[in-house]
Order: structure tokens, then C-alpha cells, then sequence
């Protein structure tokens, strides 16, 4: 099985890529000037078993204060790399290189400004000429980091690119890795390598396709540098860890990613414990497929590493004659028992052994199940069914390519249930279901999902419908992006996060991002309906799309100056007291 196969980068005293374990990293919300609240969050985290710890670094007070952090972690026994985050000002990364282990650049704002999404004309002349300026700024940075044999991070996010890469590639992930390469390219002219690649999103979608495209554009230029994983803003509990599940998930499946974090709007060491179920998960699924399973029918990972295969595969464009509890935006199945059956409502079809009699959901009574076992694939050439079920027990998404692979390959175009059966943890399923539903669904193969094993039927359709929504295809309750909060962060964004999500959270199809301060604000919540973003202390922005309508409003009454806006644009629906949300967040 290919793999895109890293170098490896220090950080500190840490080994990121080559033959080194999979990563796992997380970034402080305190104050970065407060280096007591800094230090502890950090031996919190590293007791947790985090091993690399990220702080926001704003400006010379900041960068100044890592010196005093880094001290007081080594005088407490903790050796843990200490990473600066850098945005907009080049002058706190000179300074901080000196006491830090690694310093995160953003190329979309390090040298040009923030992006103001206007339309601008560059020809070759003038855009080589603006890559001259970048270099000019750039260079002594990249040549201080060499001198004293520190790290970098090109970390490019998909809603903060410069107006000068959206010119010329839009915002799209093409954009993205070319604004990473741009800056790579200086790094080589003087032979610095100590460089880590990331490509972050909130829709894990773009996140996918940027991390393949760079994959496949380092290749072909025989660059090797570690690659950090993440979807950003993917929010909190069950549905952040389900997107950054999908995201993260699917790349390390592929052997793309070598450090990881999982973002949430949560205290930083909670990311810490769904960061070690996904690695486990991970290491298992590779040490599985080491023993070999139908590897021949499994296509090359590289053709994955761009979106071409996912527009030019037939089986994923083809409509299909469905029968009438196929959803066109992905369906739920439950298998249920009898007495279950009775209770189960809002989901597409049950599956019930033995049968049973409902009016409330459609029933298959006798599903047409294929496994991994290649030799029935065959029957399907003189049985055409319904729809397929298809039920692998061992390397379950490579499975089930293989199988959407063959079915083009004999031109059988017929609606597939990705079932999949789990015995884990309740913490396990969201991470394992995640990762490989969401592998196959990204790519628009499947047309509905079935999760099976013995957990509550609540919790499996709750599951589903989120795995169903962070993959882009059914939305059945309201999106929201939500940042983690960091040094940056202008209120506290997880005790708003919960009262706005607690009013509105019965919107589907409405998507809101909720921003601890600018500089993950009009960008990194470009494909957001409405935006609520800390512009100074006490104070809030609200933004429609990328647009600002409203400024500076108290943060007493931003929520529902928030929801006044909602209703402004018709998004709004009315909750009645005589109907509940169900567990799926939508009305029943």
C-alpha cells in the first residue's frame, strides 16, 4: 500500500514525521501575558498526555512572555515543545523564534494584508513583483529560524487566504496549497527544511481535497515535510468531534498526516482524549490492512489525492431508480427490533429481523446484504436488487471502495447502505463511525449509512444524522462554526457558544459562526449565513456571509440582536412549546 512517506522535523526535543508516531497537540485560551494561567493550562495538557502545546502570540508582550513560560515549564519538569501562533505581525515572530521551539505562520497574512475579497487584476509582472515584497519580509525570518535551528509551520487556512491568491486561484483549496508553496519556495532558496505543512477548514470537505492536493503536489515535486492535520472551528461535543473525526480521520486512513490536533470549543485537554481514540483507531486500521485483505482490488491512494477522481467517477454522478425510502441527500437506516420499531420515527427505513408492522417508518424486510467477500460481488451480475447493504467486517471503508470500483467497473449502478457493525466504547463509536462513514461520503459514495452494533437506537440515529451533515450532504439542524478560543479571544466563547446554540439551534439548513476574535473572523467563516465575532472587549461584530452589518454592539444584547438578524433574512422559524427537538436537533 503506497503512502506519502515524510521526513522528520524537530520540535524541540519531539520527532514529527518519518518513522515517529502520529502527534498529538493542542493550543492554550489563556492569556498568553498571563504566564502563570499559560504555564498551568500547558502542565495540564501535557498530564493529559498532550505533547505539543500552542500559544497565541499577538505581539512583543506576548512573544516576550514565552521566554518566561518556557523557563517555568522546564523549572516545573516539563519538557513539552512550546509553539508560537503568528498573525499579521512578522516583528512578534522575530522576537518569539528566541524562546520558543516552533513558530505557526499564516501565509495569508504574514507579509499581505487581511483580505478585503475585492477584485483586483494582477498580471505576471505585477503578481511576480508582489512575490518579491514577500520574499523581501519573509527571508530574515526563515534565516533566523535556521540560525538557531527552530521550526516553522506554513499553516494555510481556507478562509484566510490574501486577496492576491483569490485573484488568481479563488478561495478553494488549489488556492491554499499554492499560497504553502509560495512560501516553501523561499525556505529552499536558502536550504531551510525545517518546515510543517497544514491546510485547514471548517467544512472537512475542502479540508480533504486541500491535504490530497498537497499531498500530490509534493510528490511530484519530491518534497517530503510533515504534514499537521485539523479542521478548524469544528465546535464542541458530539458534532465537533464528528467533523474532526471525518477530516482527520480520512487523511491519516490514506497515510497523509503526521501531527494532529482536533480543535474544539471546549477547555484545551478535552481534545487531548478523541486525539488518542482516532490514533488507536488509525494504528489499528494500518497494522489490519498490513495482513492483507483483497489489497489488488484496492485503487492507489494517489488517485485520491486530487478531486478529479471524485468528478470523474461515474458511480458518484449516476442517478439511480430509487426506491422510495432512499433520501437524495443520504438516508438513515436503523436495524431495530420488533418492539423498537414501534417507537423509532424521523429516520428513512428500519431494518427488523423477523419483520414487524409500523406506520410510522418504512420497513425492509428482506435486505439485500453483500460482504467483503469478493466471490459474492458476482451474484450482482444476474441479481439486480433494490439496493445494496453492504456489510464488510474487515478494512471497511478500502472495502467499500473496492466495491464502488467494481460495481462502475460492470456498469451496476444501483443505491448502497454502507453498514457498518461496531463493538466499542460509546466514545469510540463517534470517532470510528465518524472516520469511516465520513471517508466514503465525502467522496459521494453511498447513498445512506446504517450503523449497527448494540447501542441505544437514539444515539445511533443522532450519530447518523450528524455524520450525514458534517459530510455535506443532509442538513437536518443548524451548522455552527465555532473557534476554540485562544490567547486572542474577546468573551467567553464556550458559555456563549451554549446560549446561542440553545436558541437557535433549530434551523436547518442555517449555518452560524460563532468567532472569539478577528483574526478567525470574516475569512474562516467565509461560508457561514451569519457570523457573531468578538471585535473588542465586551463587544460584538455581526456579519452576514462575509459582510459586517452591524458593529461594535454589547455583548448583553448581541444574542438576540443576532436573532433579529436571522429573522431579517427569512431564515427564521418559530419554535412551538408543543413540539421538542429530537435528537437530531430537527422538529418532530
Amino acid at each position: 500500500m503506497n503512502q506519502y512517506k515524510s521526513r522528520e522535523v524537530k520540535v524541540g526535543s519531539i520527532g514529527i514525521g518519518g518513522d515517529n508516531p502520529i502527534r498529538m497537540q493542542s493550543m492554550t485560551t489563556s492569556d498568553t501575558k498571563d504566564v502563570k494561567a499559560t504555564v498551568d493550562q500547558i502542565i495540564r495538557l501535557a498530564d493529559h498526555g498532550c505533547e505539543i502545546a500552542r500559544v497565541t502570540v499577538q505581539g512583543i508582550k506576548e512573544a516576550e512572555a514565552c521566554e518566561a513560560i518556557k523557563n517555568s515549564l522546564i523549572q516545573k519538569g516539563y519538557s513539552i515543545p512550546l509553539v508560537a501562533d503568528i498573525h499579521f505581525y512578522p516583528k512578534a515572530a522575530m522576537r518569539v523564534v528566541e524562546f520558543v521551539d516552533k513558530v505557526r505562520i499564516n501565509p495569508g497574512n504574514f507579509v499581505d494584508k487581511r483580505a478585503t475579497f475585492r477584485v483586483l487584476e494582477y498580471d505576471d509582472a505585477s503578481y511576480a513583483a508582489e512575490l518579491v515584497k514577500i520574499e523581501e519580509k519573509f527571508l530574515p525570518f526563515v534565516e533566523k529560524c535556521q540560525k538557531l535551528k527552530k521550526a516553522m509551520r506554513i499553516g494555510v487556512n481556507h478562509g484566510s487566504l490574501s486577496d492576491r491568491i483569490m485573484n488568481r486561484y479563488g478561495d478553494t483549496p488549489a488556492g491554499m496549497v499554492e499560497s504553502a508553496i509560495e512560501y516553501t519556495q523561499i525556505c529552499r532558496k536558502i536550504g531551510y527544511h525545517e518546515i510543517i505543512f497544514s491546510m485547514k477548514a471548517s467544512d472537512p470537505r475542502v479540508m480533504i481535497e486541500a491535504y490530497r492536493l498537497l499531498a500530490k503536489k509534493m510528490i511530484e515535486f519530491g518534497w517530503d515535510y510533515p504534514i499537521h492535520l485539523g479542521v478548524t472551528e469544528a465546535g464542541e461535543g458530539e458534532d465537533g468531534r464528528v467533523k474532526s473525526a471525518i477530516g482527520i480521520g480520512t487523511l491519516l486512513l490514506e497515510g497523509i498526516g503526521d501531527t494532529i490536533r482536533i480543535s474544539l470549543t471546549e477547555d484545551p485537554w478535552h481534545e487531548i482524549d478523541p486525539c488518542k481514540r482516532l490514533t488507536h483507531f488509525v494504528n489499528n486500521y494500518q497494522t489490519q490492512h498490513a495482513r492483507g485483505s483483497d489489497s489488488a482490488l484496492i485503487p492507489s491512494r494517489y488517485d485520491l489525492y486530487s478531486s478529479s477522481e471524485i468528478e470523474g467517477n461515474l458511480y458518484q454522478t449516476h442517478r439511480f431508480s430509487e426506491p422510495s425510502f432512499i433520501h437524495r441527500d443520504g438516508s438513515v437506516i436503523l436495524k431495530a427490533t420488533a418492539a423498537e420499531a414501534c417507537e423509532i420515527e424521523g429516520v428513512d427505513a428500519l431494518v427488523v429481523p423477523g419483520g414487524c408492522s409500523t406506520n410510522k417508518v418504512p420497513v425492509v424486510d428482506t435486505p439485500f446484504v453483500l460482504s467483503d467477500n469478493v466471490k459474492e460481488w458476482d451474484k450482482l451480475l444476474e441479481n439486480r436488487p433494490e439496493v445494496i447493504f453492504f456489510a464488510p467486517k474487515n478494512n471497511r471503508v478500502l472495502s467499500a471502495r473496492a466495491l464502488f470500483n467494481w460495481l462502475e467497473a460492470h456498469r451496476i449502478f444501483l443505491p448502497v447502505i454502507l453498514q457498518f457493525s461496531y463493538d466499542c466504547s460509546p466514545e469510540d463509536l463517534v470517532i470510528q463511525a465518524a472516520t469511516e462513514f465520513g471517508s466514503l461520503l465525502c467522496d459521494r459514495l453511498g447513498q445512506g449509512i446504517c450503523i449497527d452494533g448494540d447501542y441505544p437506537w437514539e444515539m445511533r440515529k443522532a450519530l447518523s444524522f450528524a455524520i450525514l451533515q458534517a459530510a455535506g450532504m443532509r442538513r437536518t439542524k443548524t451548522e455552527f462554526i465555532s473557534c476554540p478560543g485562544c490567547g486572542r479571544t474577546l468573551f467567553d466563547l464556550q458559555s456563549t457558544s451554549a446560549r446561542i446554540r440553545e436558541r437557535t439551534a433549530h434551523l436547518p439548513g442555517v449555518k452560524i459562526a460563532i468567532m472569539g476574535c478577528i483574526v478567525n473572523g470574516p475569512g474562516e467563516m467565509a461560508d457561514a449565513d451569519f457570523g457573531y465575532v468578538g471585535s473588542q472587549t465586551g463587544k460584538v461584530d455581526l456579519y452576514v456571509g462575509r459582510d459586517c452589518v452591524e458593529k461594535s454592539i454589547d455583548s448583553a444584547i448581541a444574542d438576540d440582536r443576532l436573532i433579529d438578524l436571522i429573522k431579517a433574512h427569512g431564515r427564521w422559524v418559530e419554535l412551538p412549546h408543543a413540539k421538542e427537538k429530537n435528537s437530531t436537533g430537527c422538529l418532530v
